[in-house]
């Protein structure tokens, strides 16, 4: 893919995000995160809490029309699967955009991170959601899909935080850190009552428990951003890496998020990581996490992983802007277990028919309006040189 460096315009003084272009290491300036509230995250998984497919009618109080954008010409449908991590985000999205773009169907199907990715390089549909981006070796094998002069890249549209829901009679603030979490999940620790619990839980009366742990039997971006953050903060006690697909061995499985997080709502005893709309839904009492020694422990929530995600660097090259987020962050409020979800779209070599839909789309999801929309469902808001970035990028898709 052919490097391109792109214009934005002049960014806002404040936090330092690294844009990596051709080797070489460009500085562009984050401002501060708009500050989001503690809504619900949606999930991500082949399972969740609102349908799968985000073809709506148009809610009130939506200024733009289609005379001001171009959004294509007849009937456009346009398709398109992966993460449900943004299902409701596409969901609300769609209400507004269909208003502007009367004409054009966003038809979006939430089978998962994976699924979506492979759906995308097998050309079945225009973009793909994805919670983990897609690699640059899998971004090559996708000229097929891009019409033989393009390949894939990936675009950040939303994110949120990834909760650690638990099933504890009697305990309902119950503190974790990286290492206690690396030690349950490969089980060195078995038991709710382990002096390494305790110990972050003094006036807990934790109970002489089996531990049960759940994680993804399906791939799953989730699991590779939990994964990451155990390989990050935990690295002594992690030593499985990060993968899209579960990589350590023992515990149970259950296929999409809402699955293990029946499992958790069922089970006593039990533990699993799933977007937090799944623990607001099922009333699913999730554990804050302490990310230094001494520290004040950090719960789950849209302001405190926005907070996180201000510290990511953008590690794509060219039009890629694949983030990398810091799951050891030690900053005060800032949750470490958090994802952002990709669109994965061509650079070039789209559709013709679908090109000027999905431009549209995107341009409004990622634009003020579209990221407060986002955040009134749950999501944060992207900080504002990512946005800038995408917008840029979104107009040299061809």
């Amino acid at each position: 893919m052919t490097a391109r460096t792109t214009s934005p315009g002049p960014l806002r003084k404040g936090h330092q995000v690294k844009l990596q272009r051709n080797g070489r290491t460009k500085a562009l300036a984050i401002g501060t995160l708009a500050v989001v509230s503690s809504l619900t995250l949606a999930a991500c998984g082949s399972n969740n809490n609102t349908p799968t497919n985000s073809s709506t009618t148009a809610s009130s109080g939506t200024t733009a029309t289609a005379a001001a954008v171009d959004c294509g010409t007849g009937s456009v449908n346009v398709l398109a699967a992966g993460s449900t991590a943004q299902q409701n985000a596409i969901n609300a999205w769609v209400q507004k955009f269909q208003a502007i773009c009367p004409n054009v169907t966003i038809d979006y199907s939430g089978t998962g991170s994976s699924a979506g990715r492979t759906s995308f390089t097998a050309g079945k549909v225009a973009f793909a959601g994805s919670d983990a981006a897609m690699k640059p070796a899998d971004e090559a094998k996708t000229g097929s899909a891009c019409g033989g002069v393009g390949q894939a890249i990936n675009l950040p549209l939303d994110g949120g935080p990834i909760a650690m829901g638990y099933n504890i009679p009697g305990v309902t603030n119950l503190v974790l850190d990286a290492d206690t979490l690396a030690q349950i999940y490969t089980g060195k620790i078995t038991n709710w009552n382990d002096a390494a619990i305790a110990k972050l839980n003094p006036s807990a009366k934790l109970p002489d428990l089996k531990i049960q742990t759940f994680h993804r039997s399906d791939g799953s971006g989730t699991s590779a951003n939990f994964s990451a953050y155990l390989a990050a903060a935990a690295a002594s006690d992690w030593t499985y890496g990060s993968n899209s697909q579960w990589p350590a061995p023992g515990g149970q499985s259950a296929k999409g998020s809402a699955a293990l997080a029946a499992q958790v709502a069922q089970v006593p005893g039990s533990i699993s990581y799933f977007e937090l709309s799944y623990a607001t839904a099922k009333n699913i009492t999730t554990a804050s996490v302490l990310t230094t020694p001494g520290g004040t422990p950090v719960a789950p929530s849209s302001t405190s992983a926005a907070l996180a995600a201000s510290e990511a660097t953008i590690a794509g090259t060219g039009q890629d802007l694949a983030l990398k987020l810091n799951y050891a962050t030690t900053t005060p409020g800032a949750y470490p277990i958090s994802l952002v979800t990709y669109n994965i779209v061509c650079d070039k070599g789209n559709k013709a028919a679908t090109l000027p839909a999905v431009k549209a789309f995107f341009n409004y999801a990622i634009s003020p309006a579209g990221q407060q929309v986002a955040q009134s469902v749950g999501y944060m808001v992207l900080p504002s040189a990512i946005t800038t970035k995408v917008q840029a990028e979104i107009a040299t898709l061809g």
